[in-house]
Parts: structure tokens; C-alpha cells; sequence
């Protein structure tokens, strides 16, 4: 039986295991007892807002009356589902919406609530050079994303899926990619052989970068100290 409540860490932790699952969604949610619908809307809010999005909606996101009237209304008129709904406005859950609809059909007021303290930042072009910088001091900052999505003025989820191609790629996951590869059933031996050296290349760069970015942290250091009266 599906519980009735996370907290915020709980579905950080379903999140991180759905992202490295072996199995198929269906298998992953029913051995966990959650719906493919929630697990999603758990990596949407963690994306868009970090750990802020898994927590409690009541009272971390600011919505105006005028964006309450407006979902209602995009709803309302049946062109729209509603995750579409949810995920135009930046709404946290269904449910959220569903009670400023219920409120609206009862011709009640709907009101404004409180904003979040940190404003939502929109994802911009960067160069492989800046996407690795970023990559490097998220990982050297305990994967602070939000920190460095405010810090390089990029949004939260190009942060998140950067780190997490980094990892599973190396600086190879961070181009910009425009081919499709074979799936490893269509692999000849020679371009299996091919793919594992090129992945040994990437691990190899990886380690390069990592070990040129800690030297230019304790550069920084030296020289932060050296300059102290």
C-alpha cells in the first residue's frame, strides 16, 4: 500500500533511485508503491525548484490571485489538461489546482499567497567550456545546485541534467550532441572495443579536468592567504 506522505528527503531518495533504476517505470513504481504520474511530478518540482519543490506546498510559493484566476480559467476552458495547467503556470501539484478550481466553482475568493524567497532563473546558451565550470563547482560545492544555478546565472534544471550527464559521461555528456549511437545489441566487437576505450578517454578527462580545477582552488587559497596582513 502506498503511503500517504513523503518528506521532501524521501522522494529525493525515490528520485535518485528512479534516475538509476535497472528496471523498467512500471517495475520501479510498483516495487516502491507509487505512481509513474507522482514519481514524475516529483523529478518536475525537483528540477524547477530543487528541495524546496519536494517540500510541503503550503506556504514556499508565491501565487497572485491574477495567476490563480488565470490557471482556473486555461483549465476551465477544456483546451488544457491539467498537468498541462500545473506545468504552464510553474504550480507545484495537481491538487494545488484542483482546490483554486473548487474554490472558483463554489464562487469563492481566490487570494494571494506567500513567494518563495529565491526567484526561479531561466536557462541560457553556454559553451562546453562554461557547462564544465559549472559541472566542477557543483560537484566541489556537494551538488548545490540551486547555489550554482544563482551563481552562474542558468537555471536549476540545465545545473541538474548537466551534473548528471557529467557523471555518467564525463565532459563527452556535456556536447552538444546531434548523432544517435547504435545500441550496444548492434555493436560489431571492434566498435564495442571502440566504445569502451572512448569511454576510458572520458573517464580519463574527467579526472584531468577535476584534478586542474582543485589546483586552481589551492592556487586561490595560497594566494588568499599569502595576502593576509
Amino acid at each position: 500500500m502506498a503511503k500517504n506522505a513523503y518528506t521532501a528527503q524521501e522522494k529525493y531518495e525515490l528520485i535518485m533511485a528512479y534516475e538509476d533504476r535497472q528496471t523498467s517505470v512500471r517495475d520501479f513504481c510498483h516495487q516502491h508503491n507509487i505512481s509513474k504520474k507522482t514519481i514524475k511530478r516529483w523529478i518536475y518540482l525537483y528540477q524547477s525548484y530543487g528541495m524546496n519543490g519536494l517540500q510541503d506546498s503550503t506556504g514556499w510559493k508565491r501565487y497572485s490571485k491574477e495567476m490563480k484566476t488565470a490557471a482556473v480559467l486555461d483549465y476551465l476552458s477544456g483546451s488544457h489538461s491539467l498537468t498541462d495547467v500545473v506545468r504552464k503556470y510553474g504550480i507545484s501539484s495537481d491538487s494545488v489546482l484542483e482546490k483554486w478550481i473548487k474554490h472558483y466553482n463554489d464562487h469563492r475568493e481566490l487570494k494571494d499567497t506567500q513567494r518563495m524567497s529565491n526567484s526561479m532563473i531561466k536557462g541560457r546558451s553556454t559553451t562546453l567550456e562554461e557547462r564544465l565550470e559549472i559541472v566542477m563547482y557543483c560537484l566541489q560545492n556537494e551538488k548545490n545546485y540551486h547555489q550554482a544555478s544563482e551563481l552562474f546565472k542558468v537555471s536549476y534544471q540545465q545545473v541538474y541534467q548537466w551534473v548528471k550527464k557529467y557523471e555518467k559521461e564525463g565532459e563527452d555528456g556535456l556536447k552538444d550532441k546531434r548523432g544517435q549511437s547504435k545500441s550496444e545489441p548492434e555493436l560489431t566487437p571492434e566498435e564495442k572495443i571502440q566504445r569502451e576505450m572512448k569511454r576510458l578517454e572520458r573517464e580519463n578527462e574527467r579526472l584531468r579536468a577535476e584534478n586542474a580545477f582543485l589546483k586552481k582552488l589551492e592556487e586561490l587559497e595560497r594566494r588568499r592567504l599569502k595576502g593576509r596582513p
